[in-house]
């Protein structure tokens, strides 16, 4: 009896994986080698590949490979994401019941989605699990087992996409993917599942009493599985021999069970009640017999219920004599579900190793990325305050003229701490080393927006496209509009337009400092000629070691002890390593999820807290100084003798001075600004590869659906032909009479009637028409005029081949077979002549 039902497998398309993959570890994964992924790249090709391959094997072998690559899509899910919006890949899948026809199509659907290819894979491999259990020695132990384990694997799986599919694949499935489509496939492979048990409890003879429990489990089962697949909305779907089946061993389990359940009343000597389970037992086979047609044998199953009831029936007339009840009075059957579907193991293959085991899964990523921002704000912030601090001081002892006014006792010389900062200034570049950084910030600010702007374009282009063809094919256009998709990548292209911005805004402050500073910055390029670019002065040799220069020289040397502090205070912070990873990973395998705010807040808080405070020691400590060296420089100003050259040479003095701090901060500025646009050159070129990724995705995506539109609206039938009017109908003449009835003679039939008059003394309807004389022996009545019987006489009329007149109830001469009267060669009768009411019509060219 057993007759297993085997689920189609889906057919996939080959589609390249690896270039997608690469272009999204290159720009999301920037840290990362992509040289080390190479290899993983196309072995995942190689691994879909051979999944589509292996499909067609009805093997546990191929089973394995179907298992690996549905661990390996697991795997990434988090690492690299593959939908509309992330990585475009388009999966494209074919109905599994799909009836495809010449002129109807395939029933097909692509989706640019991980979750789609996953579900469309564990469809195929419980549709494969289906097909190994089917193939089975199902008179074996082995084979029952496994048949069963198989079974419950695919009800397992059918279970799991019946109440996920709708929330994994939104953007709606095949009709093989609905809910009501999986449910059923589920109760069908449950069925199986406890089918298969009976038939190793039935080969193992268990006790009947269990034996009549399991089949009546799973009689219900297939009556479940059957009102599922006669659902309205599925029923059409089904290969013609599944619900058959579905019918005739519903009934036929219903029979086993209570055939067993019969034995078990034998035994207990309730004779009356194991005939009355037996008839009934006898009534179900041949239901199952009527239901399951052909598609089953229950011809065995039949004959042991009907020897078991001639036997129990003549035992029971015989010596028995015991009442047989009624079928309502008959105590229902138990119940056994040993069949259960199994849930879908993680990871379904053994060994498994995740090709891509080196990156970090995306939230991980985008952790350590927020975590990064968090701790690149926390050193700018801390090393933004020391400099802001210490450009505060230098001003503010820059427009004391210090320390140059202490240093500056000769009147002539150019102090000893001017002459080490111009040659510090010349050993650095000088004036031009700043011109050139001033003349390629331009030209690096515009590569950056011409990146940006050629990206957008190609944006503004797709969206333009997709809204054309929406427009054009209305809702027949079904895939997601692009201003939808789009709007990630737009939000991203804004946060770079916004940097250009700002970037813009800070290039316009620098050149004003330069500009306001450049003919400082000149003089100190030039060491050698500070001395004549200084006017001359008046000593003031006496005050050279008086207690208020030594005050401020002391006070000079703490301002210098604060700049080195500094200077190894922002190296520290610039150097703390701060790796998140471990903690990230382990939060998400203990949680689920990350909080990466509080747990970055905690790290940071540890390493540069203590920096912090030494950030603020410092700049309390500057305060205090900044008020001395005011106090001091106060009293260093009454004290010496001013006149109007040693005015003018402490203005220059302060210019230079301002000049040394101003090109320090415009080589600072101008490095980091340089290395800014040149990152950030990085990061668009990215950004638009990514976009580049995109349209081109959306460009296959869109001539994939053109084709499918044009085939589709091809293969539309035609709204039907509107009626001719009347009078552009044909004019049909009247349908020829039957001939009248000959009495049969053994002689032979007189001649013909003369041509011209109407055959059989019928009256005829062209009697003003006199046709040319024929050539002896012609006949209109025989096609065959190469041979006739002596005398002109016709051959015997009616023969084969002949034309026949129609008899009552056939259809009108001529008939098929023999050529329509008139033959060639026959006179037709003009067309201004029509047929007169009444007469008899000679076959002719139809009259309009």
């Amino acid at each position: 009896m057993a007759n297993f039902i085997a689920v189609p497998m889906k057919k996939c398309w080959e589609v390249e994986m690896a270039g997608p993959l690469r272009g999204f570890i290159q720009t999301t994964y920037p840290d990362y080698n992509i040289e080390d992924f190479n290899q993983a790249l196309k072995d995942f090709d190689r691994l879909r590949s051979q999944m589509i391959s292996k499909s067609m094997d009805r093997h546990e072998s191929a089973l394995d490979v179907l298992y690996r690559y549905h661990d390996q899509l697991v795997a990434i899910e988090a690492k690299l994401p593959m939908a509309e919006n992330q990585i475009r890949i388009n999966f494209k899948w074919q109905d599994a019941f799909d009836k495809e026809t010449f002129f109807g199509g395939k029933n097909t659907l692509s989706i640019s989605s991980a979750a789609y290819e996953k579900v469309c894979l564990l469809f195929n491999i419980a549709a494969l699990q289906s097909q190994i259990g089917q193939l089975q020695n199902h008179e074996s132990d082995e084979g029952l087992k496994m048949s069963a384990k198989m079974y419950q694997q695919a009800a397992g799986i059918y279970t799991y996409l019946s109440e996920s599919v709708m929330s994994l694949v939104p953007q709606g499935t095949t009709p093989d993917l609905t809910t009501d489509t999986l449910t059923a496939l589920q109760l069908l492979m449950l069925a199986h599942a406890q089918e298969s048990y009976c038939l190793k409890a039935i080969a193992d003879k268990m006790k009947d009493a269990v034996t009549a429990k399991l089949c009546n489990q799973c009689s219900d089962l297939y009556a479940e599985a059957m009102r599922q697949l006669q659902m309205y909305s599925i029923r059409e779907l089904w290969p013609p021999n599944w619900i058959s089946v579905t019918a005739g061993k519903q009934a036929a389990y219903h029979a086993m069970a209570e055939y067993h359940q019969a034995m078990v009343c034998q035994q207990n000597h309730a004779y009356g009640e194991e005939i009355a389970r037996l008839q009934h037992a006898k009534e179900l086979m041949q239901a199952a017999v009527t239901r399951g047609g052909k598609e089953v044998n229950f011809s065995e199953k039949m004959a042991k219920i009907q020897r078991a009831l001639d036997s129990a029936e003549k035992d029971n007339n015989f010596i028995y004599h015991d009442k047989i009840p009624s079928r309502g009075n008959l105590d229902p059957i138990g119940k056994a579900p040993v069949a259960k579907a199994i849930p879908i193991a993680s990871p379904m293959g053994s060994d498994f190793k995740d090709l891509f085991e080196k990156l970090v899964p995306l939230n991980v990523h985008q952790a350590l990325m927020t975590h990064e921002n968090k701790k690149e704000q926390v050193v700018q912030m801390a090393v933004g305050k020391l400099r802001e601090q210490t450009q505060l001081m230098n001003s503010v002892l820059a427009s004391l003229n210090l320390p140059a006014s202490i240093e500056d006792f000769s009147g002539s010389d150019v102090p000893p701490s001017l002459m080490e900062k111009a040659q510090k200034v010349q050993s650095e570049g000088g004036i031009n080393h700043i011109a050139q950084l001033m003349q390629d910030l331009p030209e690096s600010l515009a590569r950056n927006r011409e990146i940006l702007g050629e990206a957008i374009k190609l944006l503004d282009e797709e969206q333009a496209s997709d809204d054309q063809l929406r427009q054009q094919f209305k809702e027949r256009w079904t895939r997601t509009p692009s201003i939808k998709l789009t709007e990630p990548i737009r939000a991203e292209a804004a946060k770079y337009q916004g940097i250009l911005d700002n970037a813009i805004k800070a290039d316009g402050i620098v050149k004003a400092k330069y500009s306001e500073n450049e003919r400082a910055i000149k003089l100190l390029s030039n060491p050698g000629e500070l001395k004549s670019a200084l006017p001359s002065a008046s000593p003031a040799a006496a005050l050279k070691d008086s207690p208020t220069v030594k005050e401020l020289r002391t006070l000079m040397q703490q301002v210098e002890a604060i700049k080195a502090e500094r200077d190894a205070i922002e190296m520290e912070i610039k150097e703390q390593k701060c790796d998140m990873t471990s903690k990230f990973m382990a939060a998400l395998a203990q949680d689920g999820a990350i909080n990466e705010e509080s747990l970055s807040a905690a790290e940071l808080d540890r390493i540069y807290g203590p920096l912090q405070q030494q950030v603020q020691e410092s700049c309390e400590r500057q305060e205090s100084i900044m008020i001395n060296v005011e106090r001091v420089n106060m009293d260093f100003c009454r004290q010496r003798d001013s006149n109007q050259s040693a005015a003018e040479r402490e203005k220059i003095l302060k210019e230079l001075q301002s000049g040394y701090d101003a090109f320090r901060e415009l080589k600072g500025n101008l490095e980091e600004g340089t290395k800014f646009y040149n990152d950030l050159t990085q990061l668009l070129v990215k950004f638009q590869n990514k976009v580049t990724d995109f349209c081109f995705a959306r460009k296959t995506e869109k001539e994939d659906m053109m084709k499918d539109l044009q085939s589709s609206i091809a293969n539309q039938k035609t709204a039907p032909t509107p009626a001719a009017p009347s009078y552009q109908q044909p004019r049909v003449p009247p349908a020829r009479p039957p001939p009248p009835t000959l009495p049969a003679t053994a002689q032979a039939p007189p001649s013909g009637p003369a041509y011209g008059a109407a055959p059989y003394s019928q009256p005829s309807p062209y009697p003003q028409y006199t046709p040319m004389p024929m050539p002896g022996g012609y006949n209109p009545y025989n096609p065959y005029m190469g041979h006739q019987q002596q005398g002109g006489y016709p051959q015997q009329y009616p023969q084969q081949g002949a034309p026949q007149y129609p008899q009552q109830g056939a259809p009108a001469y001529p008939q098929q077979g023999a050529p329509p009267y008139p033959q060639q060669g026959a006179p037709q009768y003009p067309p201004q002549y029509p047929p007169q009411q009444g007469g008899y019509p000679y076959p002719q060219q139809q009259w309009r």
